[in-house]
């Protein structure tokens, strides 16, 4: 076991179970820390092909010209990984007219290691902590893959009600156990009578950030998109999962060593951002990138780098396809009441 673990499993024998979110976040925050390389475990979009960090960028061009050209303009990015996606999406601006000169880049990252890659391959950027501290004025902000690694609460319906779920630790490692009786309220009416066994999860750190990004739009105007993959409908079920090595894990087996997430419940961060902030989607990624220019880009590419071009197209189909990334991943954009619609959100 390592110390991580071992710090985890004495905390729990000293104050009990612990709450899974609180387990989750402890959990993610180690692992992000650590020196690894991000693909080895996970692939995100902006590795897998160019042209997704590219048309991104020209979303968010499109939308300052549309949204009046302020200047100066946060551009920002939450968790930008290797800094892949900014630096694409920096790259295919360039032409832009006024753009660069008006954008400000700012990133929010907590760990040290992805920093100095981030700083590698965007040196022009300025790195924050968290959301609340990026400076003041039009936002326009990008999270890929950012939400599903934010922790959650699960609640188990048990013969005597609903009880939250929490971690505990014995002679055969971490497992997850029935805790204490749900609070109140935080069952919908909808699912009070579920099924004995039926799981349901919660996100309030994802509403409490799409909450505060709305109101920031709503002050100082700009968008947000937010891709990643989830459900666009509320239901039940459990999706904590861990991958490790490109395999999926037992999440409790090896804390702190695998990329653990769950599942976005998009409508709950509608809910939790409109209003004051205008919602447009969610929108499946597999519709949402060609119409942005995924086709044409990706033949251009192709035409220009003929060795690479079916692995371009194979990049593509893997960002599209139904049974890949392109119904997984629902694209969401929030903005400033009175800014235009998004690109690739117009009915």
């Amino acid at each position: 076991m390592s110390a991580f673990a071992e710090a985890l499993a004495a905390q729990i024998a000293a104050h009990g179970p612990m709450r899974l979110d609180r387990w989750m976040a402890a959990c993610v925050a180690h692992y992000y820390a650590r020196p690894h390389t991000l693909g080895r475990d996970f692939t995100t979009a902006p590795e897998i092909a160019q042209v997704f960090g590219e048309l991104l960028g020209l979303w968010a061009a499109d939308l300052w010209e549309r949204g009046g050209r302020p200047d100066p303009v946060v551009l920002a990015e939450l968790g930008p990984g290797r800094g892949t996606l900014m630096a694409d999406a920096w790259r295919a601006t360039a032409r832009v007219p006024g753009f660069h000169a008006a954008a400000r880049v700012h990133l929010v990252e907590t760990s040290p290691v992805l920093i100095a890659e981030q700083a590698a391959r965007v040196p022009h950027a300025h790195w924050h902590e968290a959301m609340d501290s990026l400076p003041p004025g039009p936002l326009l902000l990008i999270a890929n893959e950012f939400l599903d690694a934010l922790p959650i609460r699960q609640f188990v319906r048990r013969p005597d009600g609903w009880r939250e779920r929490m971690v505990a630790h014995g002679p055969g490692g971490f497992a997850p156990v029935p805790g204490d009786p749900a609070p109140e309220g935080a069952i919908p009416d909808a699912f009070a009578d579920a099924p004995a066994g039926a799981i349901l999860e919660d996100r309030p750190a994802a509403r409490a950030l799409a909450a505060s990004l709305a109101r920031r739009l709503a002050r100082d105007g700009g968008a947000a998109l937010l891709i990643d993959y989830g459900y666009s409908t509320p239901g039940m079920g459990d999706t904590l999962q861990a991958v490790r090595g490109g395999t999926r894990v037992d999440p409790f087996a090896t804390p702190g060593e695998a990329d653990l997430t769950a599942h976005v419940d998009f409508a709950a961060i509608a809910q939790a951002a409109a209003p004051p902030a205008r919602v447009h989607g969610p929108v499946p990624q597999g519709l949402f990138l060609p119409r942005l220019g995924l086709t044409e880009r990706t033949a251009m590419l192709a035409r220009a780098n003929p060795a690479h071009a079916a692995a371009l197209h194979a990049a593509a189909a893997r960002l599209t396809a139904p049974a890949q990334m392109g119904a997984l991943f629902p694209a969401l954009a929030l903005t400033h009441p009175a800014w235009p619609t998004p690109a690739g959100f117009a009915a």
